[in-house]
C-alpha cells in the first residue's frame, strides 16, 4: 500500500481505544509525569533515560515546530530551539494535556490544536520544519502500518528537508527485562499502551516508504527514531 492509500477510516474499537489512552492523561497523572514516567519510568523500566532523549530532541527540533502529543511539555521546555523566538504549535486529543503544555512554554506562544493523529490535521496551511512525536506510538492503537497514518497527516504540512522525530516504547521481545515486560503488558491490558506487536524494523519500514535519513536506534526498550521530508512527489 502506497502512503497516501493509508486509510484514515479506523474501525470504531480503535477510535475508542485511541480515546482511551489519551484520556489516562489527566491533571493527576500529569503533575507526576515528569518524575514518574519520564524520570524513573524511563530510567528503570524501559532504560532509556530522558536526557538520551532529550538530546535526541536537540538534534532534531527546527525553529517552526509541531508538536503532537506534547505530554506535559517538558522535552519542548528543555530543548534548545535553533532561534530566539521559535513558532510552536502543539496538537493532542487531549485538552488537559494541550492547557498544561501550552502553558509551560507559554514564553513561546504556541498555538494549540485538539486533534486526533489518526485524521486529517486542520492546520490551515501551516509549515513547519519539524514535527516531533514523541512516546506516542506506543499509545496509539492498531499496527505499525495503521499508526503510521499520522505521518501521512503530517505531510501537507512539512517544508521540504523537515525533520520527523521521536521516541516510542517497543513490544514484546528481548529488549525487554522481566519487569518491563510485566509493566508492558499491564499496561495494555489498562489500554493506556497499545503496542505489545510494535518492533522497530515495522517502524523503519513505514519511515522508509515516506521519508528519506531514516534513523532507527534502540535504547532499552525504546526506539528513537528520525526521518527528513524530501518534499511533494
Amino acid at each position: 500500500m502506497e502512503p497516501n492509500q493509508a486509510h484514515t477510516e479506523l474501525p470504531e474499537p480503535i477510535e475508542t481505544r485511541a480515546q482511551t489512552a489519551a484520556a489516562f492523561y489527566r491533571r493527576p497523572m500529569l503533575a507526576a509525569y515528569d518524575t514518574f514516567v519520564l524520570g524513573m519510568m524511563s530510567r528503570l523500566m524501559w532504560r532509556c533515560p530522558r536526557d538520551r532523549m532529550l538530546a535526541h530532541y536537540n538534534r532534531q527540533v527546527g525553529a517552526s515546530h509541531l508538536d503532537i502529543g506534547p505530554g506535559t511539555g517538558w522535552f519542548l521546555d528543555k530543548c534548545r530551539f535553533p532561534a530566539a523566538t521559535p513558532t510552536v504549535t502543539l496538537l493532542d486529543l487531549n485538552e488537559v494535556a494541550l492547557t498544561t503544555a501550552a502553558h509551560r512554554i507559554r514564553r513561546y506562544g504556541p498555538e494549540t490544536l485538539v486533534g486526533d493523529a489518526f485524521k486529517p490535521f486542520a492546520l490551515d496551511g501551516a509549515r513547519f520544519d519539524s514535527v516531533g512525536v514523541n512516546f506516542l506510538l506506543h499509545c496509539l492503537p492498531g499496527s505499525m502500518r495503521q499508526k503510521a497514518v499520522a505521518f501521512d497527516h503530517m505531510a501537507p504540512f512539512l517544508r521540504p528537508g523537515a525533520r520527523v522525530f521521536g521516541s516510542t516504547v517497543l513490544g514484546e521481545g528481548p529488549h525487554h527485562t522481566r519487569r518491563s515486560a510485566k509493566l508492558l503488558a499491564k499496561l495494555n491490558r489498562s489500554g493506556v499502551f497499545n503496542n505489545l506487536a510494535d518492533r522497530p524494523e515495522d517502524l523503519d519500514e513505514q519511515l522508509r516508504a515516506r521519508f528519506t535519513d531514516v534513523e532507527t536506534v534502540r535504547t532499552g526498550a525504546v526506539c528513537l527514531f528520525s526521518a527528513r521530508f524530501p518534499g511533494p512527489r
